[in-house]
C-alpha cells in the first residue's frame, strides 16, 4: 500500500511536471463530469429588432462583399462564441431584391428555414429550390450552394449549421467555385417532386449520400399535416404535443447526418410535461404565442421570434392562447444519437 505523500511533496513534485507538459488527472478539474455542463444559456432573440439591423446591413454592404449578409444569433453565456448552443449556430440571412449571394461549398451543414417573402432561390448541386416563408431548405456538407433573389422585396431566413461541431473537430473547410453562380443542371424544385410523396420514391433513382435528396420541404405540405393531426383529435407526445421530424424519404432517418429539423404544434391551452436531453435545439415561431420554461427561466414567444435550448435544460411549453402555436426547431439530435450520447430523463413540471 502506497503511503500518503505529503502537501509539500506532492506540490514540489507537480512543479516538475510543467516542464514535460504533463500534469495529474487527481488534481484537473472538469473533466470527468457526474451530469452534463454549458456556458449556454437559455435566451430568445426578438425577430423585430434583428430585422431592422438587417435591413440596415443590407445599406451597408452588398452581398458579394459580405459572402453572405448574415447577423449571427450568439448566446450570451458562451463567451462571444459564434453559436446559438454549444453545438448550434444560427443566424438571420438577408438577400435583396435581384441580388446575388455567391456560390460555395462548405463541411458544414445548413439549413434554411424561410421568415419573410417569396420568389427567391437557393441552388444546391445544379437545382434551384424556390422559397416561400416556411420552407425548409437543406445544402449538406460539401454541396455547392448559391442564392438569389429574382424578385422586388427581401428575403429573409433562419440560418442553422453544425459549425461549432465541425470546428471544435477541427474539420472546417471552405472554397468558393470559379463563378457567381452554379450551373444548373436539373429543373426547378425537381426534388420536391419525386420524393414529397408519402411512400412513393423514384426506383430509377440510386441514392448512396448519408443526407436527403430533397431539396426543399415545402411548408405547404407541413403545415397541412400538423392541422390535419389537430382536427383529428391527435394528441402527440407528452412533452411536445404534435410534433412531426423532417426525415430522408430515403432511410426515414435525420435530413442531415448531424442535424434533425422538426415542426410542432401547440393546441389551444396546452401545458406540456417536462423534460430534459442532452440534446440541444434552436427554435423558431411559425405561427402564435406562448411560453417556454428553461430551467426555470420562462421564455415568452411571438411570431419570428428564434430561442435557444441548451442541451441537459429542464423545459416545457405552453400555450395559455385560444390559438394554436407552431415551432420550427433544429437540433444536434443525429449527432449524439450517433456516439451513443442521447440520454433523456423526465421531471417534474416547473411552471
Amino acid at each position: 500500500m502506497a503511503a500518503k505523500s505529503e502537501p509539500a511533496s506532492m506540490d514540489r513534485f507537480i512543479e516538475t511536471l510543467s516542464p514535460l507538459h504533463i500534469y495529474p488527472l487527481w488534481r484537473q478539474k472538469g473533466l470527468l463530469l457526474r451530469k452534463p455542463e454549458t456556458k449556454a444559456i437559455p435566451f430568445l432573440w426578438r425577430y423585430a429588432p434583428i430585422r431592422e439591423r438587417l435591413i440596415e446591413a443590407g445599406r451597408l454592404i452588398s452581398a458579394e462583399e459580405a459572402q453572405r449578409r448574415v447577423l449571427i444569433l450568439k448566446n450570451p453565456g458562451l463567451d462571444g462564441k459564434p453559436a446559438a448552443t454549444s453545438r448550434l449556430y444560427a443566424g438571420l440571412q438577408l438577400v435583396l431584391p435581384h441580388e446575388i449571394a455567391p456560390a460555395h461549398y462548405h463541411s458544414a451543414s445548413a439549413i434554411r428555414f424561410v421568415i419573410e417573402g417569396q420568389g427567391a432561390f437557393t441552388a444546391v448541386d445544379g437545382e434551384r429550390a424556390l422559397m416561400e416563408p416556411g420552407d425548409l431548405v437543406l445544402t449538406a456538407a460539401w454541396a455547392v450552394h448559391d442564392h438569389g433573389n429574382d424578385t422586388d422585396e427581401p428575403m429573409i431566413w433562419l440560418d442553422g449549421l453544425d459549425l461549432p461541431l465541425v470546428t471544435g473537430l477541427e474539420c472546417s473547410f471552405f472554397n468558393e467555385i470559379d463563378t457567381p453562380t452554379q450551373k444548373l443542371t436539373r429543373p426547378d424544385d425537381v426534388s420536391e417532386r419525386l420524393y414529397a410523396h408519402g411512400q412513393l420514391r423514384p426506383t430509377w433513382v440510386h441514392w448512396t449520400k448519408n443526407y436527403s435528396p430533397l431539396a426543399k420541404y415545402s411548408w405547404i405540405q407541413t403545415e397541412s399535416i400538423l392541422i390535419d393531426a389537430l382536427n383529428d383529435g391527435v394528441a402527440g407526445s407528452p412533452t411536445d404535443g404534435i410534433i412531426f421530424e423532417y426525415s430522408n424519404p430515403i432511410t426515414g432517418g435525420a435530413v442531415l447526418p448531424t442535424m434533425a429539423c422538426f415542426a410542432q404544434l401547440l393546441a389551444p391551452g396546452l401545458h406540456t410535461e417536462a423534460h430534459r436531453h442532452t440534446t440541444s435545439a434552436v427554435y423558431h415561431v411559425v405561427q402564435g404565442s406562448g411560453t417556454t420554461i428553461i430551467d426555470g427561466k420562462p421564455i415568452h414567444w411571438q411570431p419570428r421570434d428564434t430561442f435557444a435550448l441548451p442541451g441537459w435544460a429542464v423545459h416545457e411549453h405552453v400555450n395559455s392562447s385560444s390559438e394554436p402555436a407552431i415551432l420550427f426547431s433544429f437540433t444536434d439530435d443525429p449527432t449524439l444519437r450517433a456516439l451513443g450520447f442521447y440520454q433523456e430523463r423526465f421531471e417534474k413540471r416547473q411552471g
